[in-house]
């Protein structure tokens, strides 16, 4: 028999049309986890995961459209920018900057506006960089 068998061949489609892991959180590297997380909590939505509750780690659960959403203390400060943003939806991208700088966030640039939508790029208190999206269609 030439080349590989029946199963091997069966074994090999069922595990490439598989993935590989299932997402489960985005976690932020951050100075002060609960203050992030409060942040979070008031632009996303979520409740604080009580038995994540430490100086070291918060995680907030039930966010809307991303399940757990967590904070890990880390001893250095963010200092270039991120190679993995988080877009959120605005049904007014002026009323979401005036909330967001609100609780501590901050405007970078002014709203662009491509073929695909209008985005405002954000900094979280601690400079990690999200965008408010509104969508043309």
């Amino acid at each position: 028999m030439n080349g590989p068998s029946l199963s091997a061949v069966i074994i090999g489609r069922y595990a490439r049309s598989m993935p590989i892991a299932r997402f489960i959180a985005v976690v932020t590297d951050c100075l002060d986890p609960a203050g992030l997380a409060r942040f979070w909590q008031e632009l996303l939505g979520g409740t604080i995961a009580t038995n994540t509750e430490s100086p070291e780690w918060v995680a907030l659960e039930n966010v809307p459209g991303v399940g757990f959403l967590a904070f890990q203390r880390v001893p250095e400060r963010k200092e270039v920018k991120n190679r993995l943003h988080i877009d959120v939806e605005v049904t007014d991208i002026v009323s979401g900057v005036a909330a967001a700088k609100a609780l501590g966030a901050v405007a970078i640039g002014e709203v662009v506006e491509d073929s695909i939508s209008r985005f405002q790029v954000m900094h979280d208190p601690e400079g990690n960089e999200f965008c408010f999206v509104l969508s043309s269609g």
